[in-house]
C-alpha cells in the first residue's frame, strides 16, 4: 500500500501570496452560514490561476474555526462524465469524518440516498424506459432528501462543501447544487464551487447555470485575478526557500507567465529556462518540460496514469502497467516528489493518484501516440473487467464505457456504453444519458449483433429523443427523430413500423415548434395518417393529445375541445394516466376562456397535483407553467405570481431548464401587472442569458418592449419589437405571440402620433375577429387604439376614418367576454376612450368612474393610475367648475405614476394639472406653470404651434400671422426642438396629448 507516499508535492511554494480580499470575502460568508443563512461562493478564473490553492487556505482556517469541510472535485466533461461525482465523494468524506452523526443524520432514507452515496444503502433497479415518470419522481425525491439531510448534519455545526472545477460538472451535479442553493432554510452551509472562466465559451452548459444563481442573493461570485508583479516576487521567493529573486529572473518569470499562478511556479521550479532560455510557443510542451526530465521508468508510469482519467486507484494503475510493486512505488513517489501527481485519496487507506494541475494531465494525455493512447485504454478495459472491485460499483460502468470506447473496441464499447446510459437513467441524470445513447448510436454499426442485446437502435433513438426533449435539447431532438425517420423508410411496411413512425412524427412535430423550424400541423398529420385505421394504442392516444394541443394554441374553439375530449377518452380507454392529464392541460384552460371559470382552474389544480404523484417531468412541467400562465390572463395577478415561483423551484428540481425560462417569463408577466417592473426587468435579463430557443427569445423581447413602452423609452420599445418579430413572426405564428406585438407597435405608433398607422394596425388585428381565448391580448390592444383615438381627436388630420375606427373598435368589443374582471375594467376604459374620441366628455366621465372602480381592487396599478388619470380629464373637461375630486384623482394618479417609474403617465397628469391650475400634492405647494411656458415656448411659438397643431401649413401660418413662410418654418424648428419631436405630425399630437390647447 502507499500510505507512506508524501500527499504533497516537495516543492510547491510554501508561501502564500495576494488573495487578500478573496480570502476574506470566503470568511465572511462562512460567517453568515454559521448564523443560519447558507450561503455559495463560486470562484472563478483561467487555468492555473490558483483557485485550489485559494481553497486549500481557506479550508485551512475553516477547520481551525470549528467547520466540518468536506471536498469533492468534477471529472471531465464527456460522456463518461460521472453523475453527482463530487458530491458522492465530499458526503462520503463527511461520513467518515462525523460517523454515526452521518448515519443518523440518513437514517430511513438510505436507499433513497445510495445514488448519490452508494455506501448508505442498495440502489434499486432500473424502473421503466428513459424518461419514466417514476424516475423523475425519485430524482425529485432524491434533491429534496439531500436537502435535508444537509439541513440535519448542520444542526450544531457550521459546514463548508467545496465542489471544484464546477466547469466540468455533469448536468445532474449542476442542478443538484442549484436546488440545494434554493431550497436550503436556515442549514449553516457554505458551497464553494471553483470553475475556469476561461473555458466557459458561449455556448458552455456552465454559462446558463451560473445566471440563474446569480439571481439569488445567497450566491456571490469571486473572480481570482492574474498575479500582480510583486506577488509573483513574493511567490518566486517562497519557492527558493525565502530569497527574493534578482531582477532579471523576476522580469522574466513575470513576463512569461502573465502573472499565471501554476505557471509562475513552473518557471521557477525549471531553471535556466525560468531565465530566458528556449521554451516551447505549446502549452503542452511548457507543461511537459518536467516531466522529461525524469526517467523513462517514471514517464511510463505517469504515460499510463494520463489515459486512466482524472484520478485514478492505485490498484487499478498496477494493473495495468504491469510492474512490479517496489517498482512502481518508486516511479510514483518520483513523481509525487517532482509535483507532478499527488495522493488524492478521500481516507487514509485510499490509494488514488490525481494530476497536481489538470493541465498537466490534459498535456499528458494528449502526448500519447494514436496507437498507445488505444492501447493504454484497452489495459484499462480489461483490467477492470477482470476486477470489477477496482473501482467503486457506481462508477464502474461510465469508466469501463470510456476505456473501451477509447480503445476502439465496438464490440465491448456498445454493451458497456448502455450499461452506463441505463445507469445515468437511475440516477436521473438525463443530459448524461443522452450523451451516452449518442455514443452508443455511434458504434452502433461497427458492433456485431452479439453486442447489441436483442436491441433495435430505433429503440436507442427513442431514448434519446425523450432525453433531448428531458435536457430542454430540441435541436438535437430534430436531429434524432429525422435519422430514426429515415432508418423507418427503409424498412418493409407493418403495423409495428406505422406505429413507430407516428410516435417519431409526433416526437418531431414538438421539437421543430420549439426551435420554429415550422409550426408542426404538417408532422402531425403524418402522425395522424399513420395510425389510421389501426387498433387503439398510447401511441395513437399521444398522436391525438399533440393534435388537440396544436389546435388549442393556433385555432382554440369548440372543434380544440371536441379533439381534446376524444384524446382524453382515447388515453383513458388504453390505460395511458400520463398522455390523459397531458391533454387535459389545454382542455381546462379552455374551459376557463369558455367561462367556466373556477371550473377550469380546478382542473388545473387538480392536475397538477397528480401530475406531481405521477412524477411525469413533461405534465409537471406544462401543469405547472399553464396553472400560472392562466391565472395571470384572468388578472390574477398575485395568484399567478405564487405560482410561478413554485414553477421556478419545481422545474429547477427537475432540472428542466427550458420549463425554469418559461416559468421566469410567466413570473415577469405577473411582475409587471403588480407594478414590480424592476424585479421582472431583472428576470427577463436572467431570460435571456439562459435560453436559445426563438420563442423564448421572442418573448423575452415582447416583454423588454412593453418596458420599454411603459417607462416612455420608444425607441428601445422599436427595437426590442424588432427583436421579437426576428425571432417569433416566422413559420410558427400563434395568436398569442402576433396579438401583443401588434399592440405594442400600436402603442408606439400612438405616441408618435401617427394616427393612420394605428387604424392600419388595428384594421389587421381585427379584419378574422378573436380567436376563442384571445381576450387576454385583444382587450389591450383595443384599449390602446381607442385611447389614440380619444388622444387624436382635435387633430384635423385624424378627422377622415375616426368614425369608421371607432365603429371597429366597437364591433370587436360586441365579442369579447368580460367575465374576468380585468377584461371588464379593460372593457369599461375603452368604452370610456370612445365617447372621449366622440366628444361625449360628459358620458366618458360616467364610464371612467365604473372603470375606476373595477381596478381599484384589480392590484394592478399602473391601469388604475391610468384610469384615474383619465377620469379627472374627463371632470375637467365635462365640469371644469368643479375640481375638488379630478385634483384628487390627478394627485392619486401622479403618486402611483411616479412610483412606479412610468414617465409618460406622469409628463400627461402633470401637463394637465398645470393646464388647469391645480396642485398635485397637499399643503401650501405653489401651483405649477403653465405648461406652454414649462416647455420654454414663446408667446410667437405658442401661436406657431396652435395653427400646426391644427394642420396649418408654414405658407396658412404665414398669412394668418402676418409673417413671412421662412420666418414660419424657423418658428417650426425652434418648436420641434424644444418638445424632442421630430416631424409637424408627432408635435402635434404632443401639443394635444399635453392639453395645451381647448
Amino acid at each position: 500500500m502507499l500510505n507512506h507516499v508524501s500527499s504533497q508535492p516537495s516543492r510547491v511554494s510554501p508561501v502564500f501570496v495576494g488573495r487578500d480580499p478573496q480570502l476574506e470575502a470566503l470568511r465572511a460568508a462562512l460567517a453568515r452560514a454559521a448564523a443560519g443563512a447558507p450561503q455559495a461562493v463560486l470562484v472563478g478564473g483561467e487555468a492555473g490561476v490558483g483557485k485550489s490553492r485559494l481553497v486549500e487556505e481557506f479550508l485551512h482556517a475553516a477547520e481551525a474555526d470549528g467547520a466540518v469541510t468536506a471536498l469533492g472535485g468534477c471529472v471531465e466533461a464527456g460522456a463518461e462524465g460521472l453523475p453527482f461525482a463530487p458530491l458522492t465523494t465530499a458526503l462520503r468524506a463527511l461520513r467518515r469524518t462525523l460517523g454515526t452523526a452521518m448515519d443518523e443524520a440518513a437514517a430511513g432514507r438510505e436507499d433513497d440516498l445510495a445514488s448519490l452515496l452508494p455506501d448508505l444503502g442498495v440502489l434499486g433497479e432500473r424502473i421503466g424506459e428513459a424518461g419514466a415518470r417514476p424516475e423523475a419522481a425519485a430524482r425529485g425525491r432524491l434533491f429534496d432528501l439531500t436537502a435535508r439531510l444537509l439541513e440535519r448534519l448542520t444542526a450544531d455545526r457550521p459546514l463548508v462543501l467545496v465542489v471544484e472545477d464546477l466547469h466540468w460538472a455533469d448536468r445532474s451535479t449542476r442542478e443538484l447544487l442549484a436546488y440545494l442553493l434554493r431550497s436550503l432554510g436556515d442549514a449553516k452551509l457554505l458551497i464553494v464551487a471553483t470553475y475556469r472562466s476561461d473555458d466557459l465559451d458561449r455556448r458552455h452548459p456552465l454559462r446558463p447555470a451560473l445566471a440563474e444563481l446569480d439571481r439569488l442573493r445567497t450566491v456571490q461570485r469571486l473572480e481570482l485575478p492574474r498575479l500582480t508583479r510583486a506577488e509573483v516576487s513574493g511567490q518566486i521567493a517562497g519557492i527558493h526557500g525565502g530569497d527574493a529573486p534578482d531582477a532579471a529572473l523576476l522580469d522574466a518569470v513575470f513576463t512569461r507567465s502573465d502573472g499565471n499562478a501554476f505557471f509562475v511556479e513552473e518557471l521557477a521550479l525549471s531553471g535556466a529556462t525560468a531565465r530566458g532560455g528556449p521554451l516551447s510557443e505549446s502549452l503542452r510542451d511548457l507543461l511537459l518540460v518536467r516531466i522529461e526530465a525524469l526517467p523513462e521508468s517514471v514517464q511510463r508510469v505517469v504515460r499510463i496514469a494520463g489515459g486512466g482519467g482524472s484520478t485514478v486507484e492505485y490498484a487499478l494503475l498496477a494493473a495495468v502497467a504491469g510492474l512490479p510493486e517496489d517498482e512502481l512505488i518508486t516511479a510514483l513517489r518520483a513523481a509525487v516528489d517532482a509535483g507532478i501527481l499527488r495522493a488524492a485519496g478521500e481516507a487514509p487507506n485510499d490509494d488514488v493518484f490525481r494530476f497536481r494541475h489538470a493541465l498537466l494531465r490534459e498535456a499528458v494525455a494528449g502526448d500519447l501516440l494514436p496507437g498507445e493512447r488505444h492501447q493504454v485504454a484497452r489495459r484499462y478495459a480489461e483490467a477492470l473487467e477482470a476486477a470489477p472491485g477496482l473501482v467503486r460499483p457506481e462508477e464502474r460502468a461510465a469508466r469501463l464505457a470510456s476505456f473501451w470506447y477509447q480503445a476502439r473496441d465496438a464490440a465491448r464499447a456498445l454493451p458497456a456504453t448502455l450499461q452506463a446510459a441505463a445507469d445515468a437513467s437511475r440516477r436521473h441524470a438525463h443530459a448524461e444519458q443522452l450523451q451516452l445513447l449518442d455514443r452508443a448510436v455511434e458504434l452502433w454499426d461497427e458492433a456485431p449483433e452479439a453486442a447489441k442485446g436483442g436491441q433495435d437502435v430505433l429503440d436507442l433513438l427513442a431514448d434519446a429523443a425523450v432525453a433531448a426533449r428531458l435536457t430542454s435539447e430540441p435541436e438535437r431532438g430534430v436531429t434524432i427523430t429525422k435519422q430514426a425517420l429515415r432508418l423507418l423508410e427503409a424498412r418493409p411496411q407493418s403495423a409495428d413500423s406505422a406505429l413507430r413512425a407516428a410516435w417519431f412524427w409526433t416526437e418531431r412535430a414538438i421539437v421543430v415548434q420549439m426551435t420554429s423550424r415550422s409550426d408542426g400541423w404538417a408532422e402531425l398529420a403524418k402522425a395522424e395518417e399513420l395510425v389510421r385505421g389501426l387498433p387503439p394504442s398510447p401511441v395513437h392516444a399521444y398522436v391525438l393529445s399533440e393534435v388537440a394541443t396544436w389546435q388549442a394554441l393556433h385555432t382554440p374553439g369548440r372543434e380544440a375541445m371536441a379533439t381534446a375530449q376524444r384524446a382524453v377518452d382515447l388515453a383513458r380507454l388504453v390505460g395511458d394516466e400520463e398522455t390523459e392529464l397531458d391533454i387535459r392541460i389545454p382542455l381546462g384552460w379552455m374551459t376557463v376562456d369558455a367561462g367556466d371559470v373556477e371550473g377550469g382552474i380546478a382542473e388545473l389544480y387538480e392536475i397538477r397535483r397528480r401530475a406531481l404523484l405521477l412524477g411525469s417531468p413533461t405534465v409537471i412541467s406544462r401543469s405547472h407553467l399553464n396553472l400560472a400562465d392562466c391565472l395571470e390572463g384572468l388578472g390574477r395577478s398575485a395568484e399567478a405570481r405564487e405560482r410561478g415561483e413554485e414553477a421556478v423551484e419545481q422545474l429547477g428540481r427537475y432540472g428542466l431548464t427550458d420549463g425554469v425560462a418559461f416559468a421566469l417569463g410567466n413570473l415577469g408577466n405577473s411582475l409587471i401587472s403588480l407594478g414590480r417592473w424592476a424585479e421582472a426587468e431583472a428576470g427577463t435579463a436572467e431570460v435571456a442569458r439562459m435560453v436559445t430557443s426563438p420563442k423564448r427569445l421572442g418573448g423575452t423581447a415582447i416583454r423588454r418592449t412593453n418596458l420599454a413602452i411603459l417607462r416612455g423609452d420608444m425607441e428601445a420599445a422599436a427595437a426590442e419589437l424588432t427583436e421579437a418579430r426576428k425571432h417569433l413572426d416566422v413559420h410558427d405564428v400563434h395568436p398569442q405571440y402576433t396579438l401583443p406585438m401588434i399592440r405594442a407597435e400600436l402603442a408606439i405608433a400612438a405616441a408618435g402620433g401617427h394616427i393612420q398607422e394605428v387604424r392600419a394596425l388595428l384594421a389587421q388585428a381585427t379584419a378574422d375577429g378573436f380567436p376563442m381565448g384571445m381576450q387576454r391580448y385583444a382587450w389591450p390592444l383595443l384599449y390602446e387604439a381607442a385611447a389614440a383615438e380619444a388622444d387624436a381627436r382635435v387633430l384635423p388630420a385624424a378627422q377622415a376614418g375616426r368614425a369608421a375606427a371607432v365603429a371597429r373598435i366597437r364591433k370587436a368589443t360586441g365579442g369579447l367576454p368580460r367575465f374576468a374582471p380585468a377584461w371588464q375594467a379593460q372593457g369599461l376604459g375603452t368604452e370610456a376612450e370612445l365617447l372621449s374620441a366622440e366628444g361625449a366628455e360628459a358620458a366618458a366621465a360616467e364610464r371612467w368612474a365604473e372603470a375606476v372602480a373595477a381596478w381599484e381592487p384589480q392590484g394592478w396599478p399602473y391601469h388604475l393610475a391610468r384610469a384615474r388619470f383619465r377620469y379627472g380629464q374627463a371632470l375637467l373637461a365635462a365640469r371644469p367648475a368643479e375640481r375638488e375630486e379630478p385634483t384628487e384623482l390627478l394627485r392619486l394618479a401622479h403618486e402611483s405614476a411616479a412610483g412606479l417609474g412610468a414617465a409618460p403617465l406622469v409628463a400627461d397628469v402633470e401637463a394637465l394639472a398645470a393646464r388647469a391650475r391645480v396642485a398635485l400634492a397637499g399643503g401650501s405647494q405653489e401651483l405649477p406653470q403653465d405648461p406652454v411656458q414649462q416647455l420654454g415656448l414663446t408667446s410667437r411659438e405658442r401661436d406657431v404651434l396652435r395653427l400646426v397643431a391644427s394642420g396649418r401649413s408654414n405658407r396658412q401660418i404665414a398669412d394668418e400671422l402676418f409673417i413671412s413662410p421662412k420666418t414660419a418654418s424657423v418658428h417650426v424648428s425652434n418648436i420641434l426642438g424644444k418638445l424632442g419631436v421630430s416631424s409637424r405630425g408627432e408635435a402635434a399630437a404632443a401639443a394635444h396629448r399635453l392639453r395645451l390647447f381647448s
